[in-house]
């Protein structure tokens, strides 16, 4: 592991230090964990919106209102 050094405002500190010591783990094991289920969520959010996933560049005609309605396009009605 690499230690590092972050800024956190003292009442996040306190609250993090209380929910570690509720769950029976260390502040850094709490936020390591923590850093893991925000990436992971993260991944998952951008792995299942077709517009974040598309790499298809378009040559072809489109739709007139392709940018007006967009979310139709790419998630149905």
């Amino acid at each position: 592991m690499k230690r590092t050094t972050v800024m956190i405002p003292e009442d996040l500190k306190n609250r993090a230090c209380k929910r570690a010591s509720s769950t029976g783990i260390s502040l850094g094991g709490f936020i390591r964990e923590s850093l893991e289920r925000a990436l992971r969520a993260d991944t998952a959010v951008m792995n299942d919106d077709p517009f974040l996933t598309d790499n298809a560049v378009y040559e072809d005609n489109t739709e007139i209102d392709l940018a007006q309605n967009h979310d139709k396009y790419l998630y149905g009605d």
